[in-house]
């Protein structure tokens, strides 16, 4: 199969698309072939530096991308749940930027029929940590939550998630971005200097709640607008969190978890926002443009085998 991968950390261009054996499906798991593959900026962080997850052994040449979505086309012994064909939305760490992913049932949900493959590809990861996020923090009917970077990945559906769930919601981004958070049902406010006087012009009652995903910065802007820091959350800012004492979030991935936000899109209270996308070949284009920092929604890549006889590095 093609897939995805570099040799030793550096900037985008040492992404490569190479040649790896299919994986073949154990007891309780299955293979699915892929149809989109979300790209993070904890992908970003693995190829640039050598960032390594937690629980996470990087072995080289290494394969990139913890989440998908596809069509079932083999078993493994003791599959009864899903059959070949079952179109799937899961997680998969370090092996989604490719043509098959081989995965547990334990981390693979129906997809909706109405769920396009590429908004399908970037649910599972940055929709559960906002969903972790949120329920850490407590949000829920009538709290103010404030989130940081909320035209990211996560705020999109943080942002979302706090909305469904009754709460108002403040959201910091760039002015490009405001219209965005608007339609999204937040109140935007501009990031950086004076955000602490912005956000009280916004809500003269108060915060109940904050959560980071921009960094340090914002973490300390909390600290002033959230009397409780046990409902300051960060998911991005973990060694100064240990010093202020608020809250660092982890992603807890669940069937449970996605199942529900499958569910709300089903529902008409969750969009998912694709901000740009990528054929698979187009890896490193889609790495620059997540290195940015300054887009909306997610970066996703589109797997289609045909291309490959033309674009093989």
């Amino acid at each position: 199969m093609k897939a995805a991968a570099f040799h030793s950390p550096g900037n985008p261009d040492v992404l490569q698309i190479m040649d790896f054996e299919n994986p073949v499906p154990k007891n309780g798991q299955v293979r699915v072939k892929v149809k989109a593959a979300g790209v993070q900026p904890v992908d970003c962080a693995i190829r640039g530096y050598g960032f390594t997850p937690p629980g996470v052994e990087i072995k080289y040449p290494q394969i990139l991308g913890n989440e998908f979505s596809g069509v079932i086309d083999r078993l493994g012994e003791g599959v009864e749940d899903f059959s070949v064909g079952s179109a799937v939305i899961g997680w998969s760490l370090l092996s989604s930027y490719a043509e098959y992913v081989v995965v547990p049932t334990s981390q693979i949900v129906r997809k909706p029929q109405t769920m396009p493959w590429d908004e399908a590809g970037v649910l599972t990861a940055s929709g559960q940590t906002a969903h972790t996020a949120l329920k850490e923090l407590g949000i829920g009917k009538g709290d103010t939550v404030l989130i940081h970077a909320a035209a990211g990945g996560v705020g999109t559906f943080a942002v979302q998630l706090a909305k469904a769930w009754g709460a108002n919601v403040i959201g910091t981004a760039s002015l490009r971005n405001h219209d965005y958070l608007k339609s999204l049902g937040a109140t935007p406010v501009l990031y950086g200097e004076g955000l602490v006087e912005r956000v009280c012009e916004i809500a003269p009652g108060g915060v109940d709640a904050a959560l980071d995903a921009a960094g340090e910065d914002a973490l300390r802007a909390s600290i002033e607008l959230v009397q409780d820091k046990k409902r300051i959350g960060t998911i991005v800012s973990f060694d100064l969190s240990e010093s202020l004492g608020t809250i660092s979030i982890r992603s807890k991935r669940s069937i449970s978890r996605l199942s529900e936000l499958t569910q709300l899109y089903e529902q008409g209270q969750l969009r998912i926002v694709i901000s740009q996308s990528f054929p698979l070949h187009q890896v490193v284009e889609a790495h620059k443009v997540v290195e940015t920092g300054h887009g909306y929604g997610k970066v996703v890549l589109t797997v289609d085998e045909s291309k490959y006889e033309e674009c093989i590095r």
